[in-house]
C-alpha cells in the first residue's frame, strides 16, 4: 500500500506538473527556452538575485556619438566651403551686402550769411577712396538762422523751402533712412544759449513735420522722422573741410605726411586744420581714422575772425575808437577810413553793432571820411588780428591769445580767400604778393571809377574787397607767417569736380564711420552668415536640421532592443537581445 500510495503521488506530481506545463503561457516557454543558452550558475546553490547584471554594450553609444560629431564637423566644412566659394566668386567679398547699399544723407549748414542744403549720396565700394560720393544738388536762403534771434519761429518758416527741396532729391522709400543733420556755425554759436535753443528746436519741429509722412517698408510702416540731428560746430568745421579736401585730392586713407592742410576764411570764423608733427593743446589736438590710418590733426576755430565779423569789428572801431589804429582824426568827431575807396559816403547812423561793442548808436555819431590806403588797411587789420595777444599763455601767440603750431606741408586757402583771388582775376596758384599789389591798386582807385568798372557786382561787396584784401595778407603773411611768394599755399573752392565745401566732408566722415563698423562686423565669416541679412541663413539652417535627423535615424537604426526578464530555471536575472 506505501509503494502503490508512492507511486500515486509520483504519478499525482507528475500530473500535476504536465498540467501546469498545459498551461504555461508560449512567451514563457521561449524565455525558458533562450535562458538556457545564458551563463550557468551554479547547480547546488540555485539564488534568488543573480550575483552581477551584464552592462549593455557601449559600441552602439559609441558610434552614435561618432555620428552626431560627424554632422558637425560637415555642417562646418559646408559653411567653411560656401564662405571660400563665395569670396572667391565676388569680387567685393570683403564688404557685406549691408556696407554696398546706397545711403543718403541730407547737410543743412546753418551759417552766419544764410543757409543751405546739400542732399547726397554714398554708394559703391567700401574702401574711401573707392567710395561713390555724389552732391545731388544744393540750395541756399538768406538770411542766416542765427538773425532770427527775436523770431525763432521765423527760422523754421525760413528752412522749410530747403526740406522740400531735400525731400524731391531722396527716393521715398529711403525718407526712413536718411539722417537730416542741422550743423550750426559760428553766427549761431555768437547768440545766448537760450536763443540757440529756440531756433533750433523750431527747426527740428519743421523737419518733423515735413517728413511726417507714412513710409511703408517690407517689414511695416514708420510715421515719424527720427534720424534728425543738431547742434554747433567749432573745430569740426576745419576737420570736415580737411576730410573733404584730401578725399578730393586722393590723399584721404594713405600717409599722413602727404596729406593737404586746410585754411578757411569764413564770414564770422576762420579755421585752421592740418596734420601736425607738434604738441599741442588738448581742445586743438584731434585724432581721425580711416581704414588703418590714424592722422594727428591741429584743428581750431577762430571765432570773430571770420571776414564779415571782422569788418563789422572795423566799423565799430572807427566808432568808439577802443583802440589806437592806424588812421588819425584829422579834427574831433572825425574819422579816417583807410580800408573803403575815396569817394564812398559812409551812413554810420545805418551801421548796426553787437551788443557787447559799447558803441550807444542814440548818442551823437562822428563823421567817418574815406580815403583807401592799403598799407593802413593792413596795420589797422594786424591789430585786429592781434587783439587779446595780452592774454597769451605760450610762448608765441599768432591770432590773438590762441597759439598755432608751425604750418607744415601743403595748404589750401578756400571761402574768401577764394572769392577774393577771385574777384581780382587771380588764379589758384597766384603768390600772396600778387594779391597784395592788386588790392594796393583797388584801395587806391576812385569810388566812382570802381562802380562803373565792376557794374555788375553788388554794392556792398565792393566795399568790402579792400578790407578783405588787406585782411588777408594780414592774417597769412602777418601772422601765420606764410612768405608772400610761398607755393605750398593754393587758393580754391573746388578740386576737380568736388567743392571744397565742410557739408560734404561731414558726410564722409559720417558715411565712413558706419562702413568702417560693416566692415569689422564682416570680418568674422559667422556674423556675416548669420546675420539677418544673409540670404543663405535659412538654406544653412535647413542643411544641418536634415543631417542632424538623419545621423539621429542611422544610429536608431542600428541600435539593439534589449530586454531584461528573470530565468526561473537558472534563477537569475539575463538580458536578451528582442527584435532585430
Amino acid at each position: 500500500m506505501r509503494r502503490s500510495n508512492a507511486r500515486n503521488r509520483v504519478a499525482s506530481d507528475s500530473n500535476s506538473d504536465n498540467n501546469s506545463k498545459k498551461m504555461m503561457d508560449p512567451a514563457m516557454k521561449l524565455q525558458l527556452r533562450s535562458a538556457t543558452t545564458t551563463t550557468t550558475s551554479s547547480p547546488s546553490r540555485p539564488s534568488l538575485f543573480p550575483r552581477h547584471i551584464p552592462k549593455p554594450s557601449t559600441t552602439t553609444t559609441s558610434k552614435s556619438r561618432f555620428a552626431c560629431i560627424a554632422t558637425l564637423l560637415l555642417t562646418l566644412l559646408l559653411l567653411l566651403t560656401y564662405k571660400i566659394i563665395s569670396s572667391k566668386s565676388s569680387p567685393s567679398s570683403s564688404y557685406s551686402s549691408s556696407h554696398q547699399r546706397v545711403r543718403y544723407g541730407i547737410i543743412i549748414d546753418g551759417g552766419s550769411t544764410g543757409t543751405r542744403i546739400h542732399v547726397l549720396r554714398s554708394g559703391g565700394g567700401g574702401g574711401i577712396k573707392e567710395r561713390e560720393l555724389l552732391d545731388l544738388g544744393s540750395m541756399r536762403v538768406n538770411p542766416g538762422l542765427s538773425s532770427f534771434a527775436k523770431d525763432p519761429e521765423g527760422a523754421g518758416r525760413s528752412i522749410s523751402e530747403l526740406v522740400e527741396f531735400g525731400k524731391g532729391k531722396v527716393p521715398r522709400e529711403k525718407w526712413a533712412h536718411t539722417e537730416i543733420r542741422l550743423m550750426a556755425t559760428a553766427g549761431m554759436r555768437l547768440l545766448g544759449p537760450e536763443a540757440q535753443g529756440r531756433i533750433l528746436e523750431a527747426c527740428r519741429k519743421m523737419v518733423n513735420f515735413k517728413f511726417s509722412q507714412c513710409v511703408f517698408l517690407i517689414n511695416g510702416m514708420i510715421c515719424s522722422f527720427d534720424l534728425f540731428y543738431f547742434g554747433y560746430i567749432g573745430s569740426d568745421e576745419g576737420i570736415y573741410a580737411w576730410v573733404v579736401a584730401n578725399y578730393a585730392l586722393g590723399t584721404l586713407g594713405g600717409d599722413p605726411l602727404d596729406t593737404t592742410g586746410i585754411i578757411e576764411l569764413g564770414g564770422a570764423s576762420a579755421q585752421v586744420t592740418f596734420v601736425s608733427r607738434e604738441l599741442t593743446q588738448s581742445g586743438s589736438s584731434h585724432i581721425v581714422k580711416f581704414g588703418n590710418t590714424t592722422y594727428n590733426l591741429y584743428s581750431h576755430s577762430f571765432l570773430h575772425y571770420g571776414l564779415n565779423v571782422a569788418h563789422d569789428s572795423w566799423r565799430e572801431a572807427l566808432v568808439t575808437k577802443n583802440f589806437n589804429m592806424a588812421s588819425q582824426s584829422l579834427q574831433e568827431g572825425l574819422r579816417i577810413d583807410p580800408c573803403t575807396p575815396t569817394g564812398y559816403l559812409h551812413n554810420v547812423e545805418s551801421w548796426k553793432f553787437s551788443p557787447s561793442s559799447g558803441s550807444d548808436q542814440s548818442q551823437y555819431q562822428p563823421t567817418v571820411q574815406t580815403k583807401g590806403n592799403f598799407s593802413e588797411c593792413r596795420s589797422a587789420a594786424l591789430m585786429l588780428l592781434q587783439r587779446g595777444k595780452d592774454k597769451c599763455t605760450h610762448q608765441h601767440c599768432d591770432l590773438g591769445s590762441n597759439f598755432i603750431p608751425h604750418l607744415q606741408g601743403r595748404f589750401l586757402a578756400t571761402e574768401n580767400f577764394f572769392h577774393t583771388s577771385k574777384f581780382f582775376g587771380l588764379g589758384s596758384k597766384a603768390y600772396l604778393s600778387e594779391l597784395m599789389s592788386a588790392g594796393q591798386n583797388y584801395c587806391g582807385e576812385d569810388w566812382l571809377r570802381l562802380k562803373k568798372k565792376y557794374i555788375s557786382h553788388d554794392e556792398e561787396d565792393l566795399l568790402r574787397y579792400c578790407f578783405s584784401s588787406a585782411y588777408i595778407v594780414a592774417m597769412l603773411h602777418d601772422s601765420l607767417g606764410i612768405a608772400l611768394n610761398d607755393e605750398r599755399i593754393k587758393v580754391a573752392n573746388k578740386v576737380g569736380d568736388i567743392p571744397l565745401d565742410w557739408a560734404l566732408g561731414a558726410f564722409i566722415l559720417q558715411t565712413t564711420t558706419a562702413t568702417d563698423a560693416d566692415v569689422q562686423n564682416n570680418h568674422s565669416w559667422g556674423a556675416t552668415i548669420f546675420s539677418d541679412e544673409s540670404p543663405t541663413l535659412l538654406s544653412v539652417i535647413g542643411i544641418f536640421i536634415i543631417l542632424l535627423l538623419t545621423a539621429w535615424s542611422i544610429s536608431r537604426w542600428r541600435k539593439p532592443q534589449l530586454k531584461t526578464i528573470y530565468d526561473l530555471e537558472k534563477g537569475r536575472y539575463i538580458i536578451t537581445r528582442v527584435g532585430r
